[in-house]
């Protein structure tokens, strides 16, 4: 079966974190291309709920079929915990170095760890040779760029803390004031809700317009955006 989607979407969330606080994803299977996505203890939950559901909708159409999303964890459990309780189920860890088409970094309200983990880090700096696209949501725009990935990019960061990138990372070209940005093979955004918006921008780049519309339409999006 291709297109298997790893970890949940936001309507799976919502149920089984009603349900019994605990959500666990389906067995690893092998597909085409992969979307790898960072996890750890602490993450906050919509950096990763809103790409793997943007991402599990898309890899049902079949032009998106050949896409599985991985979720990758820092450590070595099989499970981790977000910084909202959701209980998660890995498919797969950094020190094992799996191959990724895409690779997107998360964030956390401490972000001390990652940036001195230098497995992760090597990981990433690996990955960008080779990866089609890198990405990050919040504060995990601070990991790529602690790995040099944002060297001479444009790139941003969660709303109120350009200043901190910019100050951390001078070789960083930071955007302000913006929801995403798109340099090269390279996307960052605010992350939270944004993520979803993100998540969006970078479908419509693998695939089309079009397309990424089909998404943003089964999610409603276009609701959201109205009353916004």
């Amino acid at each position: 079966m291709t297109g298997r989607i790893r970890g949940l979407t936001m309507g799976a969330v919502l149920l089984s974190a009603a349900v019994s606080g605990a959500v666990m994803s389906t067995p690893a299977m092998a597909d085409d291309k992969r979307i790898g996505i960072i996890v750890f203890d602490g993450v906050l939950s919509s950096d990763v709920t809103a790409p793997i559901e943007v991402f599990g909708i898309a890899s049902k159409k079949s032009w998106f079929s050949d896409y599985e999303t991985l979720v990758i964890n820092v450590g070595e459990s099989e499970l981790i915990t977000t910084e909202e309780g959701i209980t998660l189920k890995v498919d797969a860890h950094v020190k094992d170095q799996p191959k990724v088409d895409v690779l997107l970094m998360p964030s956390s309200y401490d972000m001390d760890s990652l940036l001195e983990n230098q497995a992760l880090i090597q990981y990433i700096q690996k990955t960008s040779k080779t990866a089609d696209w890198m990405a990050s949501n919040c504060s995990g725009a601070f990991v790529l760029a602690e790995a040099g990935v944002l060297d001479g990019k444009k790139a941003t960061t969660w709303a109120g803390g350009e200043s901190d990138l910019e100050s951390a990372y001078p070789k960083v070209d930071v955007q302000f004031d913006t929801n995403y940005v798109i340099d090269g093979n390279v996307i960052t955004s605010n992350g939270s809700v944004v993520s979803y918006q993100a998540a969006l921008a970078l479908l419509e780049q693998m695939s089309s317009e079009r397309r990424a519309k089909e998404v943003e339409e089964a999610l409603q999006m276009q609701r959201v955006w109205k009353v916004m």
